[in-house]
Parts: C-alpha cells; sequence; structure tokens
C-alpha cells in the first residue's frame, strides 16, 4: 500500500496535477490545471471530521494556516446545492475557530439532513466578487475553482475539504 501511495504521489508530482487522497474513504481524487499549496494545514468541524449536528446546532470551523491569507467557506448540501456562506475573511497564520468573535454572525445547521461537504478555499490576494451558487458536479465545481483562482489574481492558493451529518430531532 506505501508503494501505491508513493507512486501516486510521485505519478502526480510529474504530471503537475494535484492529488487528494482522503484516508477514511480509500478515495482518490486527481484535479488538472490548478496547482495548490500546503497552507491550509487543519481543517474540520469543531466535532470533528464526520460528526453529526443537529438541525438547529451551531457548528464552529477549526482551521490552521501556515501563512496568512483570505478564507472563503463554501458548502455543500444533501441535495447538492452549493452556495458559499463566508467570503474573503482575513486570518493570520495560526489556528482559528470560525466564525470569529468579530464576525458577529453564527453558522447554524438547516435542512435538508444527511452528509454537508464544507471547503475553505484560501487565497494569497482579496479574492474577486466571484463566488460560488449552484448545483455542480465535482468536474463542474473544479472548474468554477479555477475560475475563481483565476479571477482573484492569487499565486498561493489552496483548497481543504470536511464534511459532517445533519440530523433532525
Amino acid at each position: 500500500m506505501k508503494k501505491i501511495l508513493a507512486s501516486l504521489a510521485l505519478l502526480g508530482l510529474l504530471s503537475a496535477c494535484t492529488l487528494t487522497i482522503y484516508p477514511d474513504d480509500v478515495s482518490l481524487r486527481v484535479s488538472f490545471d490548478v496547482a495548490l499549496s500546503n497552507v491550509i494545514t487543519r481543517f474540520e468541524p469543531d466535532r470533528g471530521q464526520g460528526s453529526t449536528y443537529y438541525v438547529g446546532d451551531e457548528v464552529r470551523f477549526i482551521i490552521t494556516l501556515s501563512q496568512p491569507g483570505y478564507i472563503t467557506l463554501v458548502a455543500t448540501d444533501p441535495d447538492g446545492r452549493t452556495y458559499e456562506f463566508e467570503h474573503g475573511v482575513y486570518l493570520e497564520a495560526g489556528t482559528h475557530i470560525l466564525p470569529l468573535p468579530q464576525m458577529r454572525h453564527r453558522y447554524v445547521v438547516d435542512y435538508p439532513t444527511g452528509k454537508q461537504i464544507v471547503r475553505a478555499i484560501y487565497t494569497d490576494s482579496h479574492p474577486t466578487a466571484a463566488s460560488f451558487q449552484g448545483v455542480y458536479t465535482r468536474e463542474q465545481f473544479d472548474e468554477r475553482l479555477r475560475l475563481y483562482f483565476n479571477e482573484s489574481y492569487t499565486e498561493t492558493r489552496d483548497v481543504a475539504e470536511t464534511y459532517f451529518y445533519i440530523y433532525s430531532y
């Protein structure tokens, strides 16, 4: 298994693609044309990745950055609807819990129930007004992400993904 992972990582480096391996579900994702940096070193809900929240619960996100920059949070609901719920928040390097106290709002989970995917998108320059809104396949989301990075004129960029489950009482 280690040889396979090493080979895949080497292939990713040689082909200028981004290779993401999710250890808990042994899936593999390759995205082309978007070179990412290792800036986001931790991103997860406050109860941990794969945790449970109930409709009406508040969720917070723990994020660690290796350098300062801007974070945009994008959620994909269990029904496939994708939307941006935080845009271009500047964070210093280090660990943060979002939302920050000065943001004066909360992230409260709501319907539909099921698996909620959240992505943290990092840029080293303030992102443009471009946003995420709609229903995307994985490929369409990746294409929208490339456009987002291009419109932001960012040189350093990163994406981290986490998930949790929403249930009703």
